[in-house]
């Protein structure tokens, strides 16, 4: 009750399209959705990107993000077919307006790869994997906290599928 009332508190003080109205709509979305309410969170979801597709456009980071929660949703209750278009609608639009290096886009990268690899399309997760951990080693260093966390899922992507030559290097090296 209290979200819902913080909720109609904002739409009726700053609108339905302002940033903090949007935010708290992801924010109770997200909240029914971990409580299994897919069937409530899934207009609010709705709602916020089609929000931001018509005020923002399709290119914001802000509706990038919520592009991407959407897809998340999506993979969450296993709905693979809706999930990886958005998926991949939101990391072709991050790389066009952040670039590859950025950290949001290293993120829906990794977030895409471990979405194919949760279906087992093994050989289009790997390459994604590699990327992120090139570029984060490149950019940041090799002990830096996210390139360690890279390694350390890239090293996971290789024991998940038996292969433990190729993992344990890398479970090392994250050590």
């Amino acid at each position: 009750p209290l979200y819902e009332e913080a909720l109609n508190g904002q739409r009726e003080t700053l609108g339905n399209q302002h940033s903090n109205t949007l935010t708290s709509i992801t924010n109770f979305a997200v909240f029914l959705n971990k409580q299994g309410l897919y069937d409530e969170a899934r207009p609010l979801y709705e709602e916020v990107l089609n929000t931001e597709r018509e005020t923002l456009g399709n290119q914001h980071p802000s509706t990038l993000l919520s592009i991407a929660n959407f897809a998340f949703f999506f993979k969450q209750r296993g709905l693979y077919d809706e999930a990886r278009p958005l998926y991949e609608e939101a990391l072709n639009g991050q790389r066009e307006t952040l670039g590859n290096q950025h950290s949001n886009t290293l993120t829906s990268i990794t977030n895409f790869a471990v979405f194919l690899n949760k279906q087992g399309l093994y050989d289009e997760a790997r390459p994604l994997y590699e990327e992120v951990l090139n570029t984060e080693r490149e950019t940041l260093g090799n002990q830096h906290p996210s390139t360690l966390l890279s390694i350390a899922n890239f090293a996971f992507f290789f024991k998940q599928r038996g292969l433990y030559d190729e993992a344990r290097p890398l479970y090392e090296e994250a050590l």
